[in-house]
């Protein structure tokens, strides 16, 4: 942004900040429009879960309008909203709920290990489209495609959540040591020393292979055709095609539920047998995209009296490497369904 442009945006802005702080409700949506997009997403990378994102943004814009008058203009109204939105997470940390049978379902599939559960959700790809490029330092460490990736956001969620906040928003958003300090009244050591804790603890998870190389995503239509073929083999329960399909090492699970299959043997064997094949005609997929991967939107038969239809089941994500499945996270939310813009049933 030149200098004139810098100076118009300025003084827009401090004239929309004199009316709002007099009660204008549409110039407080002119200051806060600009950043909602990127406030939600700060949101889910603190918080793990869209659902939980959307209460954070709502509740960070309530007290931004409640104390619009504290702003005192030391910093950026950016970084102002930035400072509100991670104090609302760092208090929020809810985990949401699952449908009970939904959870008993994914346990029975998925039970041969059980480990940590944590709360992930799937984030559209449609919302990241609006993402403008990054306010942040170029030199940040992660780019948006790196730091909506599920693995990425599965170790964060392990972070302590002080730890978390700083990672975030030093190296993900790109503020400065001494403005993370003053996002969480803390000190410059404080903040050095708790991202140096943090980094230490991305490394090792990337070090034992949870955290993988993240490679260029694949064009859309090389990506649709890709997932058609999974379908195809899981419906039709093709082993040999569906091993073909499988990385070596390829891991599927269900993040909140803490289960997991590691290999394509486990992983191969669950999706050849789950569930038996003279039922898959049950199941209807719809394509879709969520952190920045191929994904599928799933709706099982539900039969109730007269009425016969498909009903949204959950959405599962596909990590790709290299033309084939390096991971699977399997997410059995309905409401995702409104989330992604898709049909609650079909």
């Amino acid at each position: 942004m030149g200098v004139h442009a810098s100076a118009q945006h300025d003084s827009a802005e401090a004239m929309a900040l004199a009316a709002a702080s007099a009660g204008d409700h549409d110039a407080f949506r002119q200051l806060t429009d600009p950043y909602t997009r990127e406030i939600h997403l700060h949101c889910y990378r603190m918080l793990g879960s869209i659902q939980d994102a959307e209460d954070g943004l709502q509740e960070t814009l309530l007290r931004a309008w409640r104390y619009l008058a504290s702003f005192e203009r030391r910093s950026s109204f950016r970084a102002w909203l930035y400072r509100i939105a991670t104090n609302v997470c760092l208090r929020q940390r809810a985990h949401r709920p699952t449908d009970p049978l939904i959870v008993s379902e994914a346990i029975e599939a998925l039970a041969p290990t059980i480990s940590q559960a944590y709360n992930l959700s799937p984030y559209p790809d449609a919302l990241l489209d609006e993402m403008e490029t990054p306010f942040g330092n170029p030199a940040a460490e992660y780019d948006q495609y790196e730091s909506v990736q599920l693995a990425f956001l599965a170790v964060v969620q392990l972070l302590p959540p002080r730890q978390r906040a700083v990672l975030i928003l030093h190296d993900v958003v790109g503020f400065s040591a001494a403005e993370v300090a003053d996002l969480l009244d803390s000190t410059v050591a404080s903040v050095n020393s708790a991202l140096n804790r943090a980094r230490a603890t991305v490394q090792q998870h990337r070090t034992a292979g949870r955290l993988p190389a993240v490679g260029s995503p694949a064009p859309d239509q090389v990506a649709q055709a890709f997932v058609e073929r999974c379908v195809e083999a899981w419906q039709a329960a093709d082993v040999a095609q569906l091993s073909d399909l499988l990385k070596a090492d390829v891991v599927m699970g269900a993040p909140a539920l803490g289960l997991h299959l590691n290999g394509r043997l486990a992983v191969c064997e669950f999706l050849a047998n789950v569930p038996p094949r003279e039922h898959r005609d049950r199941f209807r997929f719809t394509a879709s995209r969520a952190n920045r991967q191929p994904a599928l939107a799933v709706y099982r038969l539900d039969a109730h009296g007269q009425t016969t239809a498909y009903r949204g089941w959950g959405i599962v994500v596909l990590r790709t490497d290299g033309g084939v499945v390096a991971g699977i996270a399997v997410f059995p939310d309905p409401s995702l369904m409104r989330v992604f813009g898709l049909p609650e049933q079909m």
